[in-house]
Parts: C-alpha cells; sequence; structure tokens
C-alpha cells in the first residue's frame, strides 16, 4: 500500500511547496522509492484553462490534455514522471462531478453535503491509482485558513483515520518572517498558522520554515515546543539562488530521512546529488552568457512562462552558458524603439498566447530577426505570428491575418473544426472556451532534409498541443516558394506542425509547446539547438 504525504502551506502563498514537494520525491526517488505527485487547487475553476496569467501563472498541459496547475511542471522536471489528468482536481471539478451524480439520482435521495460527499470525491481522488507506487505526495494549493481550502484540508484529516496514521504524514510550510527594522527572526506567524491547522483536526509531523535567511536553533525549538513537533523536524529551508538548489538543500536537511523514519523504512540505495550539484554551478559559476528575449504580453509575472524560462536554462546548461531572459511587453514594443532595445539581443522568441492585444509588437519583432539574421524561435502563437508577418511582407498579403484576430481579413491562420487523434475524429469549437482545444500529445512528421530533422534526430515526434486556431495549409505552396518551408506536418498532412526559413541561420516555429518536455539533465534539443545557435551569432 502507498504511504501519503501531504503538503499544506501556511502565512502566505507562493512560498514553494510545489518546489519543496518535487524535491522530496526526487530524493525519495533517488533512495528507490517509487512516487507520484498530485496538486489539490481550492478555486472554482473546472481548470486553470480559462484563467489569466496575470491571476494563476502558466497553464501546464500533460501528455493526455489535461491543462493543469504550473506545479505540475516542478514535479516532472524533478522526477521525470510524467503527469496525468488524474494528478490535479479543482474544487469546481470536485463540485462538478458530485452534482453531476446528484443529477442522475445516484445518491438515492440524500441531502448532498460538503462532508461527506464532498470530502468522500477529495479522498477518491487522493487515493486513485495509487496502489503501484510508494508514496503518493499530495500539495493542497491555497494556504490554511482560506475558507476555499476547508473542505480539503477536512478530507486528508478523514483521509488519516481511514488509511491509518501509520500510512500519512503531514508536512506544513510556513513563513518564518526576518524583521530586518529590529533584526529579529518571528516565529509567532508559524505558530497561529500551526494553530489554524490543528483546530480542523490535522497536526503537521513535520514543519518546512522558509526564510531568507538561517534560523537560530533557539527559534527552531520555539516553533518545535509551541506546535508540537520534534525539533529535528523542524526543517529550514533559506532562499536559494536557483530552484536546481533545492533537493540539495533538502538533503542537507535531512528531510527525506526523517519522511523514512516516520514511515520506519530505510533507504534503499544512496541519494545522487551529483547531477544537481553539476547544473547548479553551470547555471551559478558559468561567466559566457548569452541574452535571449521573450517577447509576449503577460512578462510582469515570471510565472507566465515558467515553464519556458526553465527550457531557456536547460538548453543553456546543455551549451554551458548562462542564459540571461530580456523580457518585452509585446503590447507597448513600438516599431521605431526595436533596433534600440534588441540590440545586445542574441536571440528571439515569441511564447504562446491568446487574442489580438500586443500581436503587431510580436509582428514587428519576427520581421527585425527575420531581416537581420537573428536567431528566432515561435511557439504556437509565436508561430502563426511568423505567417503572417511572412505573408504580409514576403507574399504581398497586406490582410493576412489570423481569424482569431480579425474576422474580416485573409485567414492564413484559422480556427480548426474537427482535427483527427488516435484514429478518432475530435470536433473543435469556440464557443465553450475550456478544455475544447487541441490539447495534448499529437505525432508531427518531419521533413528529411530539414533542419529540423537534424535537430530532433528522428523522423517522428510527439509533442504537447494547447491551441484552437492552425496556419492554414492551403497557402504551403506560397509560402515554399519564397522560402518558408513547412517542414514538419500532422501525420495526415493536414496541419502544419513546424516551419522553418531558407537563407536564416536559425528561423524556427512549432505549433506546439516543447517547453512543456524540457527537463534539467535531458534538455529539450529544440532549445538546445536554439541557445546554440544564438551563442554563435554576432
Amino acid at each position: 500500500m502507498a504511504r501519503f504525504i501531504f503538503v499544506t502551506g501556511g502565512v502566505v502563498s507562493s512560498l514553494g511547496k510545489g518546489l519543496s514537494s518535487a524535491s522530496l520525491a526526487y530524493l525519495l526517488q533517488s533512495r528507490g522509492y517509487k512516487v507520484r505527485l498530485r496538486k489539490l487547487d481550492p478555486y472554482l475553476n473546472i481548470d486553470p484553462g480559462t484563467m489569466s496569467p496575470f491571476q494563476h501563472g502558466e497553464v501546464y498541459v500533460t501528455d493526455d490534455g489535461a491543462e493543469t496547475d504550473l506545479d505540475l511542471g516542478h514535479y516532472e522536471r524533478f522526477t521525470g514522471v510524467s503527469a496525468k489528468k488524474i494528478d490535479n482536481i479543482t474544487t469546481g471539478r470536485i463540485y462538478n462531478d458530485v452534482l453531476k451524480k446528484e443529477r442522475k439520482g445516484m445518491y438515492l435521495g440524500k441531502t448532498v453535503q460538503v462532508i461527506p460527499h464532498i470530502t468522500d470525491r477529495i479522498k477518491e481522488f487522493i487515493k486513485n491509482d495509487s496502489s503501484k507506487e510508494d508514496f503518493v505526495i499530495c500539495e493542497i494549493g491555497g494556504i490554511v485558513g482560506d475558507i476555499e481550502s476547508l473542505p480539503f484540508i477536512e478530507a486528508i484529516r478523514q483521509f488519516s483515520n481511514d488509511v491509518g496514521k501509520k500510512n500519512t504524514l503531514f508536512i506544513h510550510l510556513t513563513l518564518v518572517p526576518y524583521l530586518k527594522s529590529s533584526d529579529e527572526i518571528k516565529t509567532k506567524p508559524t505558530q497561529h498558522s500551526v494553530k489554524e491547522l490543528r483546530s480542523i483536526g490535522v497536526q503537521p509531523d513535520i514543519i518546512i520554515c522558509r526564510s531568507e535567511r538561517s534560523i537560530p536553533l533557539e527559534h527552531r525549538k520555539k516553533i518545535s515546543l509551541f506546535c508540537n513537533v520534534d525539533i529535528k523536524n523542524v526543517i529550514e529551508t533559506v532562499d536559494v539562488r536557483t530552484i536546481y538548489e533545492a533537493p540539495i538543500s533538502f538533503f542537507k536537511e535531512k528531510l527525506d530521512s526523517q519522511v523514512l523514519e516516520y514511515f520506519k523504512l530505510k533507504s534503499k540505495k544512496p541519494v545522487n546529488l551529483g547531477p544537481w550539484k553539476k547544473i547548479t554551478k553551470i547555471i551559478l559559476q558559468t561567466k559566457k552568457q548569452v541574452n535571449i528575449a521573450i517577447i509576449g504580453k503577460y512578462v510582469e509575472l515570471k510565472d507566465a512562462y515558467k515553464s519556458l524560462d526553465e527550457a531557456l536554462i536547460h538548453g543553456g546548461i546543455q551549451n554551458n552558458i548562462k542564459v540571461n531572459l530580456v523580457r518585452i511587453d509585446s503590447e507597448n514594443l513600438k516599431v521605431s524603439e526595436i533596433p534600440k532595445k534588441l540590440k545586445d539581443i542574441s536571440g528571439i522568441l515569441i511564447p504562446g498566447g491568446f487574442g489580438r492585444r500586443g500581436t503587431e509588437g510580436k509582428i514587428a519583432a519576427i520581421k527585425y530577426a527575420r531581416n537581420n539574421k537573428i536567431p528566432f524561435l515561435g511557439i504556437c502563437f509565436g508561430m502563426q505570428m511568423a505567417i503572417i508577418e511572412f505573408a504580409r511582407n514576403k507574399l504581398n498579403l497586406k490582410k493576412a491575418t489570423s481569424s482569431e484576430i480579425n474576422k474580416k481579413g485573409l485567414p492564413v491562420v484559422g480556427l480548426i473544426n474537427e482535427w483527427i487523434k488516435d484514429g478518432k475524429t475530435i470536433k473543435g469549437t469556440d464557443k465553450d472556451l475550456g478544455g475544447t482545444m487541441r490539447l495534448g500529445a499529437y505525432e508531427a512528421k518531419l521533413d528529411e532534409n530539414s533542419m529540423i530533422r537534424k535537430i530532433y534526430g528522428k523522423k517522428i515526434i510527439i509533442e504537447r498541443h494547447r491551441h484552437r486556431y492552425e496556419v492554414n495549409i492551403n497557402y504551403k505552396d506560397k509560402f515554399e516558394k519564397k522560402g518558408m518551408n513547412f517542414s514538419g506536418l500532422s501525420p495526415d498532412g493536414l496541419l502544419p506542425e513546424i516551419i522553418e526559413l531558407n537563407n536564416h541561420p536559425w528561423f524556427i516555429g512549432v505549433q506546439f509547446h516543447p517547453e512543456f518536455k524540457s527537463r534539467p539533465f535531458a534538455p529539450h534539443p529544440l532549445f538546445s539547438s536554439f541557445i546554440k545557435a544564438s551563442k554563435n551569432h554576432k
């Protein structure tokens, strides 16, 4: 039977529950155990797919087509275990599932209530498909004290009773602030947070204390005393210089050792931190640098392009160079300012996105990259903008646009009504926005003599998608006559997946999101090649 570890947060959000969970998962993996990670989000959306990146950060996509919380990206990058639809759930989906059952009369006339019906559905999610795992780590979104989190805390309290305390462990991550004015570290917020958690019936077994500086032993003893937790289970995590230092930090604090001791388990093999130390050294000590511009409309929030940022860093690791990310707001990017803003840039990337806002700035930047032979990578919407720019300026189709942007223009990019997956026809729509796109893993066939074929070293690739608009295949011949090749297509040849330019050192657009499959120890070949080309750009 699997052991279940529940990770809750206190005081403030965004303390790093996802990174802490992912780091612990790696350490337990390294000790020889099989681990699965799950995220329970307290918001009422069915999934984050319709939420603005400013609200929620990046929407992560799994192979099986789930739109999920960005923490699942951390889980995959740290453990190498591919997440599934069943690994992320929201309050909205929980209630939706219960109400569907109620409408079908499946509760036999009973009054449907938070307890037991909602909490039972949460427990069902936690335990689902876990029989082959040694550990299931469940992260609870939000913080203790939020009204939205109450059903989840109650559910994990019940779950511990159901499967036995010896099979469950509670970890509480909390903030221990440092007050500069009085030069003091304060433990009171942690005490109050744990008090709140205990009032709901959950006693933490381990407390992880996040702080910007090391916590003195006397303060840790104070937390131990007032929170009823053994001093060796009061774990500190001081702010790290890169997220890839986190597993090293937690190992030093013996987090994984305490978890195994709690469950009365022994390590099957020694922890290997060599790969983490190696990539951390490259990130922090490499003197060679390359500047990459990310031109998008969500640049104000770093989490909006989290997987993209990490994939570029992975490409830098592969090339033994530090990647400096220069974020440029496409909405405020004027054509006259482009030469000055991109003066010291060695590579330009246009990420995915939706809607008209900021498109003209992106198109102008793509034109600059094409004319000035600057390495360019367009992802999803970025590829579509490259198609529009080329159509307008090389094919002289001045009204070329996407039907997403302008219904009256010439749709070189348009809404796709249906597509094939696993031999079945799937119909798309723009009426319901949530979950109606081309989502998840799809195959693409690469041209034999193309640059993209050399980069991947494969004829067929599988990449994750998230879009409802496609490049119009009917213009393929016109584009290719002018030097833009459609070097990757869907297996049926109907959907353009990859474009690349002749007579340009490195200019590629992809309809999919390669960043979702990049790992620190296995950088995605597309990003490795892009960074290499940018490094060589002069």
